[in-house]
């Protein structure tokens, strides 16, 4: 290593999982600065969803550091791909989804990446560029390039195929389309997350059989969701986007369980983490509502911080009402002759559930209140005097009138 690398390479690696091989990416920086030429950084994002979520945030912050040392990030979102569905860490065969989906979800891709991004040095492609311009011979082409027995190394796969549960051919495409990926665009280095190991390192074989040298490969621990228990998922729910509202993000970060406070600090935020340790350990909460002030700061901007955290008090530690609440007119058809409506039809006509078998849930789980009085049976029946305060759990307020 020449001394001038040490430091972008510490600052490179920091926060990674996997780096394979770290000599390559010395030896692509050394390169990169000798020529004159930036490194191609890629990073796929898969449009399942419609949030770009704190755990994009993870290799998204990655690529702005090569950014920052004068690399160019390509983000490749994969409106292709997701046709197939990336069986990575699954159990079963994931479900194929609509184009008009997929176009909904990632309609918003750019606004949200480029919080994080540097526009100047980002590429946003879509790989229907060149996967929907493929032949069929193309594909068959493609597929020659790698075996059945190198797809089954895959633990998933291997496990799956172990217990004679399916595999489908198509689940097999999803590794070989991400490579081509990098095909495509020529990546130097790949980022993504640990999950996404193998798919990565097949990039590196399919850019070596077409004649490119191979990418190095960065991937980085998947965050926990603020649950504490799984991956951070829309399909879960225990997710943060990063394009959400300053007061939603703000209420998710304090919601979170003390043992995230280190992870997130130190994935999600600059703050070094010895300046945080001693407080994470005496005061969780300053802790929390520290990391909430400077993540919804990141986002949204500090004076958006502070509105948040003034709410967020004003709601849940003075119990007073929240500043701005969305007004509903009530169908009176749902009133009683005693002018008392059933908290289950007042819960349904507010829209703050989707159904009474949703009413019936929240209220049992004791996330219902109206005028601030919490609702323990779904058999209750409520004085209707207009203005009603409804709300259901600790971020969604109606007023009724």
């Amino acid at each position: 290593m020449t001394k001038g690398t040490e430091p972008t390479l510490d600052r490179l690696l920091r926060g990674t999982d996997t780096v394979r091989p770290e000599e390559e990416l010395v030896a692509k920086l050394k390169r990169s600065a000798d020529e004159k030429r930036p490194l191609r950084v890629k990073l796929g994002i898969d449009p399942s969803a419609p949030h770009l979520t704190f755990g994009h945030s993870v290799p998204l912050r990655k690529m702005r550091q090569f950014q920052d040392l004068g690399h160019t990030g390509v983000l490749v979102v994969g409106d292709f791909t997701r046709r197939i569905g990336d069986p990575s860490g699954r159990s079963s065969t994931r479900a194929l989804m609509s184009q008009e989906d997929i176009e909904r979800n990632m309609a918003t891709y750019k606004e949200q990446a480029f919080k994080i991004l540097d526009p100047e040095r980002t590429e946003v492609r879509f790989n229907s560029e060149w996967l929907g311009a493929m032949s069929f011979a193309d594909v068959i082409h493609l597929t020659a390039k790698y075996t059945v027995a190198r797809m089954l190394e895959r633990d998933d796969f291997a496990k799956r195929y172990a217990e004679r549960r399916p595999i489908s051919v198509l689940e097999f495409l999803y590794p070989l389309a991400q490579a081509y990926d990098s095909v495509a665009i020529r990546a130097d280095v790949e980022l993504g997350g640990a999950d996404q190991l193998f798919n990565l390192l097949v990039g590196r074989d399919i850019q070596r059989e077409y004649g490119q040298e191979p990418q190095v490969v960065m991937t980085v621990p998947l965050l926990l969701g603020i649950d504490g228990e799984r991956a951070m998922s829309q399909t879960v729910g225990n997710y943060v986007g990063i394009g959400e509202p300053a007061d939603v993000m703000y209420g998710k970060i304090l919601s979170i369980p003390d043992t995230l406070l280190e992870p997130y600090y130190s994935f999600l935020t600059d703050v070094p983490l010895d300046d945080v340790r001693s407080e994470i350990a005496s005061s969780p909460r300053d802790a929390k509502r520290r990391l909430a002030r400077t993540l919804v700061g990141r986002y949204h901007g500090a004076e958006a911080a502070a509105a948040a955290e003034a709410e967020f008090d004003r709601i849940h530690v003075h119990h007073e009402r929240p500043t701005d609440v969305k007004q509903i007119a009530l169908d009176r058809s749902l009133l009683k002759e005693d002018g008392k409506i059933w908290i289950v039809d007042l819960l349904q006509g507010s829209g703050l559930v989707a159904s009474r078998s949703e009413a019936k849930r929240v209220i049992q789980q004791g996330g219902v209140r109206v005028n601030e009085e919490r609702i323990d049976s779904s058999d209750a029946d409520i004085a209707f005097t207009a203005p009603v305060l409804v709300q259901v759990g600790k971020r969604s307020f109606v007023e009724i009138v």
